[in-house]
């Protein structure tokens, strides 16, 4: 949904977000629209006056739907949206209440030609965390990585002493003496880095870089947790290994996430096309199979090609009360609209159709696997499998809890 949100437009600066905080009164905000309200009444063009009074009114009814923003806030969008293909003039008011996965921490109004998302977007990344642990024999470096948020845990010195250039007996006690330095600074190192992965929530991977070899006697040594030891995701040359050093691999972090992801969507896919290829019953696919099942609670795991584009339309007859769903592209929204002018209903045959839902047909199905605790998985098309479930099977797909009765 914010993605979607995301990619909307107004004709002009004409919708509405607002973002309203845990601890704020929701008579708070309806005092800031009110003010608003009247500074919109100013607004020159009459049709862009028409549409933000619209959005700001529309955005009052959503809030005094609730009595307080609840532990995580509440966030509203609400403007005069024009589907795609259709003629400008033919703008819809449209609204939308976001309950946030975190709780938000600003108190927001803006009035633009966009929905204002990146707040949320932002929280949406930061839900994965990745560990860095830059070491060279002399200074190690512990950090974090969370969305955008880079933030240094601990930096330490080593105090081993140099390499000798002695020889005979000397040079061999005082290498001995080094390695042992070296074992110490090692296992404090470990400890330290144990202490910060271990203690986030949903841990990635960890990046382990620095100059020269030293990084990788470090990993072959185990001083890593065996849970954290098996999540090194990468090991790569800094040419420093202070704060300079983090931002060398922050740099080429993306790349490695991207890479870890894309190996995750493949085994997801792969164990699905098992599924298909030995006929075992326990998948469906298609936008109709996979809504009834997952209605009937049968579902384990739903695949979403993140490329779906799809929109669930509910029109409605004003003459009867006839209600009927359609399931169609977002880009021939516009398009079915006008075909539905003079469509006869099925049940009375009076040419009253008219839009009273839309829907996208990815969170539709979202919210419908939230209900019965199935897991989901948006899948990319950056592998031959993502494409596979993109073009083979439309996008849409699921695994299933059980078999199914003929």
């Amino acid at each position: 949904m914010i993605n979607s949100l995301a990619t909307k437009e107004g004709s002009h600066t004409e919708l509405i977000t607002v973002y309203v905080p845990p601890g704020k009164q929701i008579s708070d905000a309806l005092n800031l629209l009110r003010n608003e309200y009247g500074t919109a009444s100013n607004i020159k063009s009459n049709v862009t006056r028409k549409n933000v009074l619209d959005a700001i009114t529309k955005a009052q009814q959503k809030l005094k739907l609730f009595k307080d923003p609840g532990e995580k806030g509440i966030v509203v969008f609400t403007g005069a949206l024009l589907a795609a293909g259709a003629a400008p003039g033919t703008e819809r008011m449209e609204s939308y209440v976001i309950v946030p996965p975190e709780p938000i921490r600003i108190f927001l109004y803006r009035c633009d030609s966009r929905f204002h998302t990146e707040h949320l977007q932002e929280m949406l990344r930061e839900k994965e965390s990745y560990g860095i642990l830059l070491v060279d024999a002399n200074n190690a470096t512990i950090a974090v990585l969370q969305g955008k948020r880079l933030e240094i845990v601990r930096q330490m010195h080593s105090g081993v002493t140099g390499k000798t250039k002695a020889g005979g007996q000397s040079a061999r006690r005082y290498e001995r003496l080094r390695d042992m330095q070296l074992n110490e600074y090692f296992t404090r190192v470990g400890a330290h880095a144990n202490e910060a992965f271990l203690a986030l929530d949903n841990l990635k991977g960890i990046i382990l870089g620095g100059p020269g070899p030293t990084k990788y006697d470090f990993e072959k040594g185990g001083y890593l947790n065996y849970q954290l030891q098996g999540k090194i995701l990468d090991v790569l040359d800094t040419a420093y290994v202070e704060e300079q050093g983090v931002k060398e691999v922050v740099e080429k972090a993306p790349e490695i996430m991207k890479k870890v992801r894309y190996i995750e969507e493949k085994e997801i896919m792969q164990k699905f096309l098992f599924e298909v290829g030995h006929d075992t019953g326990l998948i469906t696919y298609g936008e109709g199979e996979v809504r009834r099942l997952l209605q009937a609670g049968a579902v384990r795991l739903l695949l979403l090609s993140e490329s779906v584009d799809l929109v669930r339309l509910t029109i409605k007859c004003s003459a009867c009360g006839n209600e009927e769903q359609h399931t169609i592209k977002a880009p021939e929204e516009g398009a079915f609209e006008q075909g539905l002018v003079g469509k006869p209903c099925s049940k009375c045959s009076a040419p009253s159709f008219t839009v009273v839902d839309k829907k996208d047909v990815v969170d539709d199905l979202a919210e419908l696997a939230e209900l019965g605790g199935t897991e989901v998985e948006v899948i990319s098309t950056e592998t031959e499998e993502g494409q596979m479930l993109k073009n083979a099977f439309g996008g849409l797909a699921a695994m299933l809890r059980f078999k199914q009765q003929s």
